[in-house]
């Protein structure tokens, strides 16, 4: 796998190069250092949800069994708090469907977050990353139980340019809030 892997990112770059030239050359020197090991590591995310980008551009994880919706939201809700990030609004989705139908739904809420600052110094760097605003977490009920689902934090620090210093702090203060919002709701941490 290794090698096929590699090979064809060898062919990719080499076609790359050759039909954009200078300015993919150009491009890749204004990466942050490491983006082609994030790079690879979605596209194998990529690869094994059979061509789902959805599974490679998130991150996910299984909720401990005996930990409740409830604790979940109590726990992005404590660590929102210790890390000052705004809670900045919950769609209680699965709710709303019960209402249109009168049937029971399996669980689905958005929980959204905000370092306000932040948020406005990100987009007047790219007004582009305004479409991944508010930061997210989703709580999914599934048949083997509670899931938790976000956007993968790592393209935003690591994958595209430079991001200029104090910017690049705070991205990365707000990528740890997010993944240690996942890893403690996940498993029932208060």
């Amino acid at each position: 796998m290794f090698l096929f892997r590699t090979l064809a990112l060898g062919v990719a770059l080499c076609t790359t190069l050759f039909v954009t030239g200078c300015g993919t050359v150009s491009t890749l020197g204004k990466l942050e250092n490491g983006a082609g090991s994030e790079a690879m590591r979605m596209w194998d995310r990529w690869i094994e949800g059979d061509g789902d980008i959805a599974v490679a551009t998130t991150w996910e994880r299984k909720v401990k069994a005996g930990v409740s919706a409830k604790d979940v939201e109590d726990i992005l809700k404590m660590v929102a708090v210790e890390r000052n990030m705004r809670d900045v609004g919950v769609l209680p989705l699965s709710k709303e469907l019960e209402a249109r139908s009168g049937k029971k739904e399996k669980l689905l809420t958005v929980y959204s977050y905000c370092s306000p600052g932040t948020a406005r110094r990100m987009v007047d760097f790219s007004p582009h990353m305004a479409a991944y605003l508010p930061c997210r977490v989703s709580v999914v009920e599934k048949d083997d139980g509670l899931w938790l689902y976000t956007l993968n934090m790592d393209m935003m620090v690591k994958m595209g340019r430079k991001l200029p210093s104090p910017l690049k702090e705070e991205a990365q203060a707000v990528r740890d809030t997010i993944f240690e919002m996942m890893e403690r709701a996940s498993k029932g941490e208060y």
